[in-house]
């Protein structure tokens, strides 16, 4: 039986568990590599000369532009507009030691009571050649601001890579199991019925496989019992040939003497004329007994009737059991309890399986020791048992189990059982009866 998935094993909150992990190990990841980061950004940028290479690399650009646009420092304002396109840098220029540019107030006049150049030590200056002087120049940019905004944006990245690996991770285990589920279920449409779904987990995935495998069992066992079947009644029609062939051969073969008048004197005649009597009234038994296997061993379901008390069910049935019996010279021993539960029976099969285990008993049972018919209770059915000893028979009588195999067929639609027991020269069969609320 497929069991419930419980909320800690479902497949949403795994996926939950998966995501907040994931989330944790990327944050923990982020903190980590951005304090590294910062870390060694800031050692590199104090023990190198990276700041310096920046100035002196936008320095080469601006005096290239001059140069080449003849600026003057009158035509400020034209330089200007290349500062601005840069974006990342600062510049200040000074003439004679006064400034008369500003890049963050590059539209207010500069008068000479602004700041001279060289106030800042951490400031780097530089000579720039305008077309007419030669003016000092200091730039700052925002080189660091840069490979800080770099290692951000790295450590975001990365993080988001590692939250989006273990995601990936956990549900790859989960798409692994569903590939493999899926091969194994081709597997089982290919016939290899054989073949184990494998049921890995407690989530909604192993109880679909469970499910898939109790069906495989279920379906394999229907087969089975089909193929049982097919067996069965292969042996049951091989057996009836025979045993039909046998009394109409013999019917043939006196018919023909008698036909020819063949025989010497009136007590043989009348031999053969018993005989074939004792043959016609044989083959009528096989024939009843095959009609009754083909009624009752197909796939057709019954309508049983409506639940009734163990003893209204078979106390009739037992009292004209018993009185056939007695009127055949056998005794017999009831003791059967009439439990206080409801059964639930087809009468016609039930009449049926009562005429062949008297038929069995008349044919195989020592008329000299009697025949015992009592019950046994269960915890949720009823058997009733029918015992006698067998008896050793002058001519060996032939059986091929056909009514044996009918009772236990009707038993079965009737959602009991039919168990045949032997022990020396005992024999039993037990017809088991479950209950019905």
């Amino acid at each position: 039986m497929t069991q419930i998935v419980s909320k800690n094993h479902s497949i949403y909150v795994q996926l939950l568990y998966l995501l907040t992990g994931a989330a944790i190990a990327a944050i923990v990841f982020f903190q980590i590599f951005y304090s590294t980061g910062n870390y060694v950004l800031d050692h590199y940028l104090e023990s190198s000369t990276y700041i310096e290479k920046q100035n002196l690399k936008y320095l080469a650009k601006m005096q290239k532009y001059v140069t080449a646009e003849h600026i003057s420092s009158s035509d400020i304002a034209q330089l200007n507009t290349w500062v601005q396109r840069q974006k990342m840098i600062y510049v200040r220029i000074y003439k004679n030691q006064i400034q008369i540019y500003d890049s963050d107030y590059p539209k207010e006049d500069v008068s000479v009571s602004e700041i001279a150049a060289g106030n800042y030590p951490w400031e780097s200056y530089y000579d720039l050649e305008l077309s007419d002087i030669t003016v000092e120049v200091m730039i700052s940019g925002s080189f660091s601001y840069q490979l800080y905004n770099w290692l951000l944006v790295a450590s975001i990245c990365l993080s988001f890579a590692v939250f989006l690996g273990i995601v990936l991770l956990g549900i790859r285990k989960k798409m692994k199991y569903i590939l493999k589920l899926s091969g194994e279920i081709a597997i089982l449409e290919g016939g290899s019925l054989d073949y184990s779904i494998t049921v890995k987990g407690k989530d909604e995935l192993a109880m679909l496989a469970e499910g898939i495998e109790n069906m495989r069992i279920a379906f394999q066992s229907l087969l089975n019992q089909e193929m049982e079947m097919m067996k069965e009644n292969q042996r049951i029609v091989t057996e009836m040939s025979h045993d039909i062939r046998t009394p109409v051969t013999a019917i043939m073969l006196y018919s023909e003497i008698l036909q020819k008048e063949q025989y010497k004197t009136e007590e043989q005649r009348k031999e053969y004329v018993k005989k074939i009597n004792k043959k016609a009234y044989r083959l009528k038994q096989l024939v009843d007994h095959l009609f009754e296997y083909a009624l009752v061993a197909g796939d057709e379901e019954i309508e049983l009737e409506e639940p009734e008390l163990f003893e209204t069910v078979f106390f009739d049935l037992f009292s004209e059991t018993c009185n056939y019996l007695e009127q055949k010279e056998f005794t017999v021993d009831f003791d059967v309890e009439w439990v206080e539960q409801k059964i639930s029976i087809s009468t016609d099969y039930m009449i049926r399986i009562m005429d062949n285990v008297t038929s069995n008993i008349i044919k195989y049972a020592d008329p000299g020791e009697a025949v015992r018919i009592f019950s046994r209770k269960e915890k949720d059915r009823v058997g009733i048992l029918f015992e006698n000893r067998v008896r050793l028979p002058e001519e060996k009588v032939e059986s091929n189990g056909i009514g044996i195999q009918n009772i236990k067929n009707m038993m079965k639609k009737m959602n009991g059982e039919c168990i045949v027991e032997k022990e020396n020269q005992e024999y039993r069969i037990i017809l088991v009866f479950p209950y019905v609320n």
